[in-house]
């Protein structure tokens, strides 16, 4: 009797995968949102001005500038997102949090993006500063929910709000996370943004999971391509987000071969945002680091590219 070859074994017993459905042309292109971080230097001025640049002509529902822990940015986050409402057609979006400061310098500063014509903002309970817990402020918003309702009693804002997939480390349980989700949600924000996540089974779960509770609002995926992976899983370990194996296989041995690190980190993004298009997701916010070309790569798997420049004459 002829034995049949491993390969042949394995098709034979193993579970078929049916290839991604192509997006057809008639459906509508996702919409994207990207993250920037307030730059530090004059360097990383021009860096994220560069970033801007290249990723402003794909259209993004929004752009939002990041604040640090405790509220350390909070002068360069005011500058960059004013410029970009004052000399940019982008959709800026202040992050805002909590952390050590009185509800009247919050509400002062909700008032002052109004006024600068910045109309949504990502409201956020925010980061104690390293080595530190977090304790709400006597004075201030104790928690994100807080600062939503808040914000709503100063003007009509567009209020993005974080939402943890795979849980909040800071959270008692599961179950508390999204109760916690919840009472952002309804205390009036838009949309939930998630962490960045590498399961994107653990995202999908988390969707069925907010549906049974009754959440219907937006929740847009949270993506980060990984341009670093060192860093990656340094940032993971910090936030709770889960690095499996397999990707620690796949960037093994790219340290110093930039080239197919690249390489690796888009095939690995593209499957990510691919997998979740074919099951319906159609919205996606990515976190770039302030660099455009993982960013730039993805959204063309996604079908969303800069328009066409009108032909000369």
């Amino acid at each position: 009797m002829t034995r049949v070859p491993p390969v042949l074994e394995r098709w034979l017993a193993g579970e078929r995968h049916a290839p991604l459905p192509a997006r057809d042309a008639t459906q509508p292109l996702p919409l994207l949102s990207f993250e920037f971080f307030p730059p530090r230097t004059e360097a990383l001025e021009q860096q994220l001005w560069s970033c801007i640049g290249r990723l402003a002509p794909l259209r993004p529902r929004f752009v939002s500038v990041t604040y640090g822990a405790g509220g350390t940015t909070q002068a360069r986050t005011h500058a960059t997102v004013a410029r970009l409402a004052r000399e940019t057609d982008l959709v800026p979006a202040a992050h805002l949090t909590c952390v050590g400061a009185t509800r009247a310098a919050i509400d002062e500063v909700a008032r002052g993006y109004w006024e600068a014509g910045v109309r949504h903002i990502v409201a956020l309970r925010g980061d104690a500063p390293a080595g530190t817990d977090y304790a709400p402020h006597p004075q201030g918003y104790a928690y994100a929910s807080d600062l939503v309702a808040g914000l709503r009693r100063i003007g009509d804002f567009e209020i993005s709000v974080a939402a943890y997939p795979e849980v909040h480390p800071g959270a008692a349980s599961a179950q508390a996370d999204l109760d916690n989700l919840k009472r952002k949600l309804d205390a009036g924000a838009t949309r939930a943004i998630t962490q960045y996540f590498f399961d994107t089974g653990s995202y999908l779960r988390f969707l069925d999971r907010c549906l049974a509770a009754g959440i219907t609002a937006p929740i847009v995926p949270g993506i980060m391509p990984v341009s670093n992976f060192a860093n990656a899983k340094k940032f993971s370990a910090m936030c709770g987000t889960r690095v499996p194996g397999w990707l620690a296989d796949l960037f093994e041995g790219t340290d110093d071969a930039p080239e197919i690190r690249r390489i690796v980190a888009s095939i690995v993004a593209a499957e990510q945002v691919r997998t979740l298009q074919a099951n319906g997701i159609d919205e996606f916010h990515f976190y770039t680091l302030n660099r455009p070309e993982l960013t730039l790569a993805i959204a063309h798997v996604l079908g969303v590219r800069a328009p066409a420049p009108p032909p000369p004459g």
